[in-house]
């Protein structure tokens, strides 16, 4: 608003006229000039591929200042509520507004350990998949089905059938990945514990049993848990926008999070941990020449990319790479055998920050680039990394979906096109 109490607008000129477009800010400072009005005024749309600068929507749940290195999820740092918080703390906290009382949070954790296991029927068909499909694939297929099996939590309109469906989600998500994890490797699937936490629970249900080291077993949960944290919402990515436009036609959350799921499983969005891993093989493979790698990386002949740097909307460090890298060596210190990839990633990370090639173009780590060294001395498959993340982002995607759901401006998504093919033209006769 202006000093005079009168709503403060931007003014687009045109060939032909002048459109005023009323200048929204938001918590932060942050500006927008709002366009719903611009067709009908003025006859004309955006264009921006990819929409990465149109906002879809006003949001409480994640500020991101990409300049600054800032994540905030209900306005709490991301480093506070890693250093302070379990996973199921920043869960109720992204989904409903405010963390846990203590009485809360307890009864949240004994819902979703009383609703952890999965129908038989449903069993039965996660063990009639193709034991080599990706993971993710299956878990898409599983939540869509969700909502076959509890019918009774698929309207959008009723609260009560939205909280129901909001604790099925949460707390079957990790015994489904748990399953097909253990039908990939030919081993029976283990039952859910109701006596074990949230982490703890998925993680005996995954591998059975861990190293059989206390302190290790420990620093793995708590390595889970603080990625699960990390994940757990990333304002409108592209995962959580597709869940977004699918529960704008109100479809129910299973199907939109099922969608959600589908929309991560592209390698340009759920697979840069992957791809981190492979790269730093392929450094391997070089003897462990950083220098040569790096070598190829500025090359603009060369395709070589450098994974796990840089990001769409950080040009800082990536908050969350600063958290997971020093939990990555306290781990990996107590392995018997030193870790050659992980060895490898802290020398390139150290040459690539000391090169201007790279700080320039504002190339820092991300979350992806320590995270599945991590994944991969727990034991997890590469083919299983995108299945945590969207284990951990799950929260996120249930909150937007929730959000949107009580958003009176909320209308279906339903983006426009600037038309560039063929004018009319006469269709030609046959003879």
């Amino acid at each position: 608003m202006s000093d005079d109490g009168k709503q403060s607008t931007v003014e687009l000129r045109y060939e032909g006229g002048t459109q005023p477009l009323p200048l929204l800010t938001g918590t932060e400072g942050e500006h927008a000039f709002e366009v719903k009005t611009l067709l009908a005024a003025a006859g004309m749309t955006t264009l921006d591929p990819g929409f990465a600068n149109t906002a879809a929507c006003q949001s409480e749940i994640t500020f991101i200042d990409g300049e600054a290195g800032i994540l905030r999820y209900r306005g709490y740092p991301i480093q506070e509520l890693a250093a302070g918080s379990s996973f199921l703390e920043v869960a109720y906290l992204v989904i409903h507004g405010e963390l846990p009382e203590p009485g809360q949070l307890k009864e949240f954790s004994e819902q979703l350990q009383a609703n952890a296991a999965l129908p038989p029927e449903l069993r039965a068909m996660l063990d009639a998949f193709p034991r080599n499909a990706h993971p993710m694939t299956l878990l898409a297929s599983a939540v869509n089905t969700l909502g076959a099996f509890y019918a009774d939590s698929t309207d959008p309109g009723d609260a009560e059938q939205v909280d129901r469906a909001t604790m099925l989600l949460l707390a079957k998500l990790p015994t489904i990945a748990a399953h097909i994890y253990r039908n990939s490797i030919g081993e029976a699937p283990v039952a859910p514990d109701e006596s074990l936490d949230y982490v703890e629970n998925f993680l005996r249900m995954t591998f059975g049993e861990l190293s059989g080291e206390a302190e290790l077993d420990s620093l793995f949960v708590k390595a889970l848990d603080l990625l699960l944290i990390l994940h757990a919402d990333h304002e409108q990515n592209c995962s959580t926008a597709t869940v977004r436009v699918v529960g704008s036609s109100q479809a129910s959350l299973y199907g939109s999070v099922s969608a959600g799921i589908n929309a991560l499983f592209g390698p340009l969005h759920g697979g840069a941990n992957q791809a981190v891993l492979e790269m730093l093989e392929e450094i391997r493979g070089l003897g462990g020449d950083v220098d040569a790698f790096l070598a190829k990386v500025k090359d603009k002949q060369s395709k070589t990319r450098l994974m796990g740097f840089g990001h769409r909307v950080y040009k800082n460090f990536d908050p969350r790479s600063k958290e997971i890298k020093g939990l990555a060596a306290e781990i990996l210190d107590r392995q018997e055998n030193p870790d050659e990839l992980f060895e490898l990633a802290l020398k390139l990370e150290g040459k690539a920050l000391a090169d201007s090639y790279f700080t320039d173009r504002k190339l820092y780590p991300n979350v992806d680039f320590y995270s599945g060294v991590i994944y991969r001395a727990m034991g997890f498959p590469t083919n299983m990394f995108t299945v945590l993340f969207a284990i951990g982002r799950l929260p996120g995607w249930i909150a937007h979906w929730r959000e949107q759901r009580l958003d009176p401006a909320a209308r279906i998504a339903r983006p426009r096109q600037l038309y560039v093919g063929h004018a009319q033209r006469s269709y030609p006769g046959r003879v």
